[in-house]
């Protein structure tokens, strides 16, 4: 966060500032008009006003130009890390086609940082067996997914097999086949006619099991 200078802000703007910077960082959300009115024992209109003031000075930053949500900047203008996150839903069971949120039964959220997970619709899914573990995904891990219905070739994907079973490996696409690759010397590659897979999405992330250590596939 950037200092408050007191050259820079007024006393208001220096309070405001603090509160939004407490809420945000207890409740990992931005607060209503009328709640901040509230806490702040100041009209709507006022806190409207302070946070003008404080995003025309660079300390806010809004969303978009009608969202409630606030970003407050730190030294390089940049979203302070207090508030550069965002929930991914962790899906229980995936099928076949998108948008994948009104099929899938929900298994809870996990949180990634919003500056480093971009894509629109992302979604995870918790890694069952060792498979994958050459490329740095572990049982237990949950594999953030940006939505897609192609890959290119050495990519890691969610493959629907057989419009049923789910399966996290590394994409190959051959003369007359499909090729998933495990990265892991106790399992072999699987081949697939072009029908019998269904790309659902690219693994662009993975949180490291119960610690929800985030990192990135090899």
């Amino acid at each position: 966060m950037k200092p408050i200078s007191s050259t820079d802000l007024t006393e208001t703007q220096r309070r405001v500032l603090a509160y939004l910077h407490r809420e945000i960082r207890s409740t990992g959300r931005t607060p209503s008009l009328r709640k901040a009115a509230g806490d702040l024992g100041i009209s709507h209109a006022a806190v409207g006003r302070l946070i003008k003031a404080l995003e025309t000075k660079g300390y806010l930053r809004r969303e978009g130009r009608y969202s409630r949500v606030l970003h407050i900047l730190n030294r390089a203008d940049e979203t302070a890390g207090l508030h550069r996150f965002r929930e991914v839903a962790v899906i229980g069971r995936i099928t076949a086609g998108l948008p994948m949120y009104a099929q899938q039964e929900w298994a809870g959220t996990v949180v990634v940082d919003a500056e480093i997970y971009r894509g629109r619709d992302l979604f995870s899914l918790r890694i069952r067996g060792d498979s994958m573990r050459g490329a740095g995904i572990f049982d237990g891990d949950i594999a953030v997914c940006e939505p897609r219905q192609f890959a290119e070739n050495g990519e890691i994907v969610v493959a629907l097999i057989h419009g049923d079973e789910a399966t996290v490996k590394r994409f190959f696409r051959r003369g007359d086949h499909i090729e998933l690759r495990p990265e892991n010397a106790a399992y072999q590659p699987t081949r697939y006619a072009f029908d019998e897979i269904l790309i659902q999405g690219k693994v662009v992330g993975v949180v490291r099991g119960p610690k929800g250590i985030p990192h990135r596939p090899v």
